[in-house]
């Protein structure tokens, strides 16, 4: 995977172009939720390219922790600061933060280790919807407008016990749904592998908002959509 080409980095300067973002979204996450498509009115560039460009950028620590508090679009450009701190803030250049990361314990630049991370991390996130999600919502009698499907990151983090190792693989140990009215946040707790053997584990949380009584027809509407595109991009590429 060459990672470079989904973004642009001038300096301390990062940006995404729409069709870099949703290139990334769907040939390299298999995410096809249409806030990433280049056209999308309400378009976003996939938190799992910003997770991956951090990494890619300032290496992989034992410990890591991104929290999201803005959702970044072709418009915005993101300052990318040249300190070895564990705690990094990421802003704009009109000083709005979208992002922070913490660290701790060792650090490695293995490019084989960190695109090991990056690709099986990013597969694994891409399938979140439909096969995590819609049971969760069928079982939890609650579904996200279908109209306008709306799913974002609040945080994720990784934790490894070691960092002498040249893959990782990600196996999904537990969900967790919690409500609040009409706002629910989600849960996925997995464990980190490397030929088998558990090597750390990580947490991956998303808000889901505008939450209403679960409808399976249109749930189906939305899935068979969903898979559509998902099937005419493979398709077509």
């Amino acid at each position: 995977m060459n990672l470079e080409k989904y973004y642009s980095l001038d300096g301390s300067k990062l940006s995404f172009t729409r069709q870099q973002a949703s290139d990334f979204a769907k040939s390299v996450a298999g995410d096809f939720n249409s806030i990433h498509d280049a056209d999308s009115k309400r378009f976003c560039v996939p938190g799992d390219l910003l997770f991956s460009v951090i990494i890619h950028h300032y290496g992989l620590r034992q410990t890591m922790g991104f929290s999201f508090s803005g959702m970044v679009n072709d418009e915005v450009t993101l300052i990318l600061p040249e300190v070895d701190a564990r705690e990094i803030s990421i802003y704009d250049e009109n000083n709005k933060k979208y992002l922070d990361v913490s660290t701790d314990g060792g650090k490695s630049l293995n490019p084989t280790l960190i695109e090991s991370l990056i690709q099986n991390y990013v597969e694994f996130s891409g399938h979140t919807f439909p096969h995590v999600l819609v049971p969760l919502m069928r079982e939890n009698n609650v579904m996200i407008n279908t109209e306008r499907p709306l799913v974002i990151y609040d945080h994720m983090r990784i934790s490894l016990d070691t960092l002498d190792i040249d893959s990782i693989d990600l196996n999904l140990k537990e969900n967790v749904f919690r409500l609040y009215g009409k706002r629910g946040d989600v849960a996925l707790n997995y464990d980190l592998c490397c030929n088998g053997e558990r090597v750390g584990m990580g947490q991956k949380k998303m808000v889901l908002s505008g939450l209403r009584e679960f409808d399976q027809n249109k749930i189906d509407k939305l899935v068979d959509a969903y898979s559509a595109l998902k099937n005419g991009y493979v398709k077509e590429y």
